[in-house]
């Protein structure tokens, strides 16, 4: 069963207190004379896995990379835990917040090029055991470290781009339709990785067209039209 933004809210907040992790706020956006976004108004708690859906078009992906000030509101704001995203430090937030996207992108010449990153930018040391242990989450092993970025499939460059944005977990993941493409078997390792995730605390906004995936959300929000429709 489905359970729609407002009735899960609600049930929520006769039980417990719990902690906004985002917040938006009157939030518009448009390109010259052409509205994609429109009055949007949401809270996401901590540990929520709050699923996106709509129409293509629908502004579902552009919400999501204002949430992740990769582009600006046109008007309104986003609060990350109480504080104005823009007054964050972008290197900071962008640890705290990360996107995965549709379309895996692998750099470098080796998985490790790609694993190694989230190292080097924390200025730490690649933990070879540590990165092993995620590889085995998602079903491949410690040869992969090794392997070209040219010698893996579709599916476990996807698995591989994950990785990248979760072995240093940050507090919010942001999915945009990252199970596009995949096979049923790559789907569900995907889903399984995400879930197990989600149940340590992270909080997670998923975009999908996926029927499967819509018909599982815990939490579900519709956009259409640059609006939060009442379904």
């Amino acid at each position: 069963m489905i359970i729609e933004y407002n009735e899960v809210h609600q049930h929520i907040k006769e039980w417990c207190i719990v902690e906004k992790i985002i917040e938006i706020k009157n939030l518009s956006y448009q390109v010259k004379d052409t509205k994609i976004l429109h009055n949007i108004n949401l809270n996401i708690e901590e540990g929520e896995d709050v699923t996106f859906v709509g129409p293509s078009g629908s502004g579902k992906s552009t919400l999501m990379r204002i949430i992740a000030s990769m582009i600006s509101a046109s008007s309104g704001e986003v609060l990350f835990k109480g504080q104005k995203i823009e007054n964050i430090d972008p290197i900071e937030y962008r640890q705290k917040i990360s996107y995965a996207f549709q379309q895996p992108t692998l750099f470098g010449k080796t998985i490790k090029d790609n694993l190694a990153f989230p190292f080097e930018v924390r200025k730490q040391e690649f933990d070879r055991q540590k990165v092993t242990g995620y590889l085995e989450m998602v079903n491949l092993n410690e040869t992969y470290i090794d392997k070209s970025v040219n010698d893996v499939s579709g599916g476990e460059k996807q698995r591989i781009a994950l990785l990248r944005n979760l072995i240093f977990p940050p507090e919010v993941l942001i999915t945009d339709e990252v199970t596009t493409g995949l096979d049923t078997e790559n789907k569900a390792i995907v889903h399984r990785m995400l879930k197990d995730f989600n149940e340590q605390g992270l909080t997670i906004l998923k975009v999908t067209h996926d029927e499967t995936e819509i018909n599982d959300a815990a939490i579900k929000i519709t956009i259409r039209d640059g609006e939060i429709a009442n379904v």
